[in-house]
């Protein structure tokens, strides 16, 4: 009966082995299934590793493309009226006028039994101008070969002076085909001291051709319209 008594460890080697054994026999006929499930499953990782670095490198483009639109518009701003003066000029874009360097009599003659036309006059400012920018009077009324003169008044509120330009437009737009300005101020730099205030005129007519253009039978008000822009220019009472 000592066998029934024999208590020695088993050999755990020997246990292990034969489980590593049963656990292969087992999985041997999973082999088919569990292969696709795996190169499935690498499939997909490569996939989703590839979309991050397709999505990464989108996202470092629409950064890219984000940075240089805001230095382009940053850059643009500073030469955005004499742009704006050239676009104008070359399309006549906003009503642009025309300005009469070479007046003749013609030209400067009121035209007998014209309907006469009524201008009014629009002012303003843009962005951070700090300045008061209007017309000293509403409105004038003229017929076609008549000049005309009509102030604006600006002031600057401001303790140190600042420089600004004046954009315009014409409406109708068609209108600025025959509004001639003999003197003006836009596009031209003014620079106003700290609180100083100034007048600036506009002189002025409409062409007599006006009479006989057929679009322009029905038009009988124009509004002149002028914007005032700060310049970013060096203060010359900030530099020692």
């Amino acid at each position: 009966m000592s066998f029934l008594c024999d208590r020695r460890p088993r050999d755990r080697s020997f246990d292990d082995g034969h489980e590593s054994i049963m656990v292969l026999a087992f999985l041997r006929p999973l082999r088919p299934v569990l292969r696709p499930a795996l190169q499935q499953a690498r499939f997909m990782s490569s996939q989703r590793s590839s979309y991050q670095r397709t999505l990464d490198e989108k996202n470092k483009r629409i950064m890219l493309y984000t940075a240089s639109t805001a230095l382009l518009f940053f850059g643009a701003a500073y030469a955005a009226v004499p742009l704006y003066k050239i676009f104008c000029q070359m399309t006549g874009f906003g009503g642009t006028t025309q300005r009469s360097d070479i007046l003749t009599a013609e030209k400067l003659s009121p035209v007998e039994g014209a309907h006469p036309i009524r201008v009014t006059f629009d002012g303003g400012v843009a962005g951070a101008m700090p300045w008061s920018f209007r017309p000293i009077q509403r409105d004038l009324v003229i017929v076609p070969g008549e000049t005309a003169l009509a102030f604006y008044t600006a002031k600057n509120p401001t303790d140190k002076a600042i420089t600004g330009v004046a954009t315009y437009n014409v409406h109708p737009p068609k209108a600025g085909l025959y509004f001639n300005k003999i003197q003006c101020f836009c596009f031209e730099e003014q620079r106003l001291k700290a609180n100083e205030e100034i007048d600036m005129p506009v002189f002025f007519f409409i062409d007599p051709d006006i009479v006989d253009d057929p679009s322009m039978t029905n038009v009988s008000n124009i509004t002149l319209s002028y914007t005032f822009f700060k310049t970013e220019d060096v203060d010359e009472d900030d530099v020692e």
